[in-house]
């Protein structure tokens, strides 16, 4: 009980310095499909789209702004060449594509979003789950703080465009730091995952880098037993079980402990894969390098603040099934998700 009162004191302290920083050879191997040779990749400036390619194929791509929109009277471009190619897009808009080829066909949207103004912004669209179905991209989006996007950036997200924004952050975050909404934004929830007493950066700067990692450790266990963030967690997905509050973004300050276990939560709930969840988690290291490695080499020991491992989501996820059997047990019962629904909304 002592131990989990001082993860709760420190979770604030680590808001703060986040929010500083701005099968074997013999196997036949499987078929690639459409949805794992192409994907889309958008830049921050300009947001120019790319389509890229990683096998051969022949293929055409069409574009539109929601997926019920894809025109597909006319090819935006055709060819057969791999590798990274530009689409002559008409706008900085954000948009849905689909691809027919001699793989096959598949829906995409890029999954990282190009901000000038963020960094680990994620659609979690697209990934596959245990029974071959696909997470509908533009519904769902993680993301890190949002007080420094641009009027670009706005814009793009106003395209999506983003209804409900989930802030996990304290609120002495958010006051440091309010979100800038983008216009199509029509309701925002403080679902704050900060409890009991501060700790603050200066306690944090006494950790050796072992500490630090048993901390985060614990802290992911925090998330899924403390009753406080329980109830937000299960707030969280009654939003998300509502289709009026869609598209939505939530996110936190880094947008990979307090976030990362909500998209984790989110995705087990569809039943995408654990190494698929995973594999999204780790994402967060790719996305916030930038972010926080001149915070990682002045303050090396403090380098598990500013990164995600995969024992740190593993304990939360050992956790749960210690306590209730089955991560979908503790959806199911604990978060009271209703699965079936959820899968309804966001599988094709």
């Amino acid at each position: 009980m002592k131990h989990a009162r001082l993860i709760r004191s420190t979770l604030v302290g680590i808001a703060a310095l986040l929010a500083f920083a701005g099968c074997g050879k013999s196997e036949r191997a499987e078929k690639q499909t459409a949805a794992d040779v192409f994907s889309i990749e958008r830049e921050a400036r300009g947001k120019r789209a790319f389509l890229v390619v990683n096998a051969p194929a022949k293929w055409s791509i069409y574009a539109g702004d929601s997926v019920e929109k894809i025109d597909m009277t006319a090819p935006l471009l055709e060819g057969t060449q791999t590798g990274r190619v530009e689409l002559p897009l008409k706008n900085a808009n954000h948009a849905f594509f689909r691809v027919k080829s001699t793989l096959g066909e598949t829906v995409l949207a890029e999954r990282h979003l190009p901000m000038s103004g963020g960094y680990n912004f994620r659609d979690l669209g697209g990934y596959k789950t245990v029974d071959g179905k696909r997470v509908r991209w533009g519904r769902v989006f993680r993301t890190d703080d949002l007080n420094k996007l641009t009027t670009e950036d706005l814009a793009y997200l106003a395209s999506v465009p983003i209804t409900s924004i989930v802030d996990f952050r304290s609120e002495s975050e958010i006051k440091a730091a309010p979100d800038l909404p983008a216009p199509s934004v029509r309701h925002q929830y403080a679902y704050s995952i900060t409890p009991g007493n501060l700790t603050s950066a200066d306690d944090l700067n006494q950790f050796t880098k072992k500490q630090t990692e048993e901390f985060m450790i614990e802290m992911n266990r925090l998330f899924v037993t403390d009753e406080r963030i329980i109830e937000l967690y299960r707030k969280f997905f009654k939003l998300l079980q509502d289709e009026g509050k869609l598209p939505l973004m939530f996110h936190c300050s880094a947008g990979k402990d307090r976030t990362g276990m909500g998209a984790a939560l989110f995705l087990a709930s569809l039943g995408v894969d654990e190494k698929i969840i995973f594999e999204d988690y780790l994402l967060s290291n790719r996305y916030l390098a930038g972010k926080y490695e001149p915070l990682i080499k002045k303050n090396p020991q403090l380098e598990p603040l500013y990164r995600v491992s995969p024992e740190f989501l593993r304990a939360g996820f050992e956790q749960m099934k210690k306590d209730h059997g089955s991560v979908e047990n503790y959806l199911r019962k604990v978060l009271q998700v209703d699965l079936e629904k959820m899968r309804s909304l966001y599988l094709d």
